[in-house]
């Protein structure tokens, strides 16, 4: 493990304060769709007055997926594009971040998403955005196993197509790669579990809806598949 510190004077760096603000204005861009897909298919009837689950949910993966994607291309260039404290929390046990830049990361992808739903609750006029829950039909560890594997799978993505110093000239395909490992597992780990990949996500959802029962679910998964992907793959990178 290569933990880098860092210190005040690169914390209050043009470039640094730079980078954040990127990170926060991608997590707008990600959410504000993704949320807003999600709010239009909660409210979105058939004409016989019956939801569409299975409609639903690859709407909701195409959403995540086309967001995330475009969050991840804009930013990459000057933050990185981690748009998700998980995978900031991933580079920084490579030591490719300093503590003190990962701080300011979370918070930006945090005022990010808090700023997307409120905005989103503005244009809607008022209607509720979802919010993480357990369904009944599974226990807390189903969920954080599931987000485990999920969040493997996107930080392995990361580092093998923006970090890894052998992984040549991947500008156009780390974003898409990235944007589709998101749209498989919204599909997969949403229709199952309803777990999420991204805590900054789920954390903008809960102060708005004022939710808390289940959100350590949302922070502990991915921080614990952070930690097993970097355990297990660092010599690869």
């Amino acid at each position: 493990m290569r933990i880098v510190i860092g210190n005040l004077k690169e914390a209050t760096h043009p470039d640094t304060l730079k980078a954040a603000f990127a990170e926060l204005v991608s997590m707008f861009i990600f959410v504000f769709p993704s949320e807003g897909c999600a709010i239009a298919l909660a409210n979105m009837l058939t004409s016989d007055g019956a939801a569409t689950p299975g409609g639903g949910i690859i709407a909701a993966a195409i959403s995540h997926a086309f967001s995330f994607f475009v969050a991840v291309s804009e930013s990459t260039n000057i933050s990185g594009g981690h748009v998700n404290p998980a995978v900031t929390f991933g580079t920084f046990l490579g030591g490719h971040i300093s503590l003190f830049k990962t701080i300011l990361y979370w918070i930006a992808h945090l005022l990010g998403s808090i700023t997307a739903l409120f905005l989103l609750k503005i244009a809607t006029g008022g209607l509720d955005t979802s919010s993480y829950a357990l369904r009944g039909g599974e226990t807390p560890w189903n969920t954080v196993n599931f987000m485990i594997v999920m969040i493997f799978q996107l930080v392995y993505t990361v580092y093998a197509t923006t970090i890894d110093p052998k992984s040549g000239d991947m500008e156009c395909i780390a974003p898409i790669s990235i944007g589709f490992v998101v749209g498989a597992n919204t599909l997969g780990g949403g229709s199952l579990y309803g777990a999420v990949m991204n805590p900054a996500m789920a954390f903008g959802q809960a102060v708005d809806s004022w939710k808390w029962n289940s959100h350590w679910i949302c922070w502990l998964g991915p921080f614990v598949g952070d930690s097993l992907t970097f355990r297990h793959f660092q010599n690869l990178f």
